[in-house]
């Protein structure tokens, strides 16, 4: 599979392509999502489409040769790189200043990546790239049907566990703040003056 289209060329096109975007995907093989918080639209490829790029075959040969330079078995590596992976992740999600442009700036670059990582697997252990049809063995753990609807239900789930992460951590940071709010002077006094009525 050889090619020099570049995912980058093709988002661009999408963005540029008016506001008709179901015939946008319907032409270009990318989805999309509504970034109602931004009023923006976020286009990412389907796993099918990510193989007709230039990146796909750039990302598959990097992961490959990460993965047959450790010395664990290579679907070991894979699982523990994704989990990590998507740890970290979410993480820098949870601590994002604005979750809506982190969404924006990091989703399309950790699908493809994950995609790659089973497409590595699959050249790497001598199978076929991997169809949709069945999940490989590298998800067993992974919390993400990673392509179902193309791609997209994947790409949907893990947009609103960055949103949750955030969200979620702005209520912990919320608690936090509250518990550690200074007592009010008239607060203190109360509290003294029922302590010495006891």
């Amino acid at each position: 599979m050889s090619t020099t289209t570049t995912l980058a060329d093709l988002l661009v096109e999408a963005d540029t392509a008016g506001h008709d975007h179901a015939a946008t995907e319907k032409n270009s093989g990318l989805l999309h999502i509504h970034n109602h918080a931004t009023g923006g639209i976020v286009w990412f490829p389907t796993w099918k489409k990510f193989r007709e790029t230039s990146d796909w075959r750039e990302a598959v040969d990097g992961v490959a040769e990460d993965f047959r330079s450790g010395s664990a078995p290579v679907e070991e590596q894979a699982a523990t790189f994704l989990a990590d992976d998507l740890g970290i992740l979410l993480k820098r999600a949870a601590a994002s200043s604005d979750a809506t442009i982190f969404v924006q700036e990091n989703l399309t670059r950790h699908l493809t990546r994950t995609w790659a990582v089973a497409d590595a697997i699959a050249e790497i252990t001598g199978k076929d790239l991997p169809t949709g049809s069945t999940t490989p063995a590298v998800f067993a753990d992974y919390p993400y049907d990673v392509y179902a609807q193309d791609g997209g239900v994947f790409a949907t789930t893990l947009w609103n566990d960055i949103i949750d992460a955030r969200r979620n951590q702005a209520i912990a940071d919320e608690a936090a703040r509250k518990a550690l709010k200074p007592v009010s002077r008239k607060a203190l006094k109360n509290a003294a003056r029922k302590a010495a009525r006891r």
